[in-house]
């Protein structure tokens, strides 16, 4: 089973779900395809879902208020990542995107080494299925416009904010 625990944080409402003591969800509960992501990771492990709390998940909300309060800027929490061998190379290729910095989806392509795959890139960031753990949210649109976001343009917006240095303008949407 996965267990499930609602979380709010200051820019939306996330779903975490933990699974043999890994994170496999950290999500956006008003996310547009949200039932198909829950499909997918329910085939992915071949289980179900319940309501519950456990010590991995309070691990990841422990240091989610860590990086609101701004004082973490990478997560230990173990993760499962649910999806295809592609998804898994894009989205480990995300969590080497660092702290306070943005590239282009072109720019990801090209870092797996396969530029014409922008669109397949883009799509598998976008079912990213944990945010935050997993920062979908530092790609940006090859101009530096803020891109869709499953958790909304406003959401990406507070979330690269938070990771620039004090004093720094705030970035503008797109």
């Amino acid at each position: 089973m996965v267990t499930l625990r609602e979380y709010q944080s200051p820019c939306g409402e996330l779903i975490l779900g933990a699974y043999n003591d890994r994170l496999c969800l950290c999500d956006w509960r008003s996310r547009r395809n949200r039932e198909a992501v829950d499909r997918r990771i329910l085939r992915f492990l071949n289980c179900d879902y319940q309501t519950g709390d456990s010590d991995l998940i309070r691990l990841a909300i422990d240091q989610l208020e860590q990086y609101f309060a701004g004082e973490r800027k990478q997560f230990s929490v173990p993760l499962l990542l649910a999806g295809t061998e592609f998804q898994q190379q894009v989205w480990r290729e995300l969590q080497r995107v660092p702290f306070g910095q943005q590239i282009s989806y072109l720019q990801l392509a090209e870092q797996l080494q396969n530029p014409k795959a922008i669109r397949a890139v883009a799509a598998a960031n976008g079912a990213n299925a944990l945010s935050l753990f997993v920062p979908c949210h530092r790609i940006v649109g090859s101009d530096g416009s803020l891109t869709g976001y499953a958790g909304g343009l406003a959401a990406k917006q507070f979330l690269l904010n938070l990771e620039q240095p004090a004093g720094q303008a705030e970035l503008a949407l797109g």
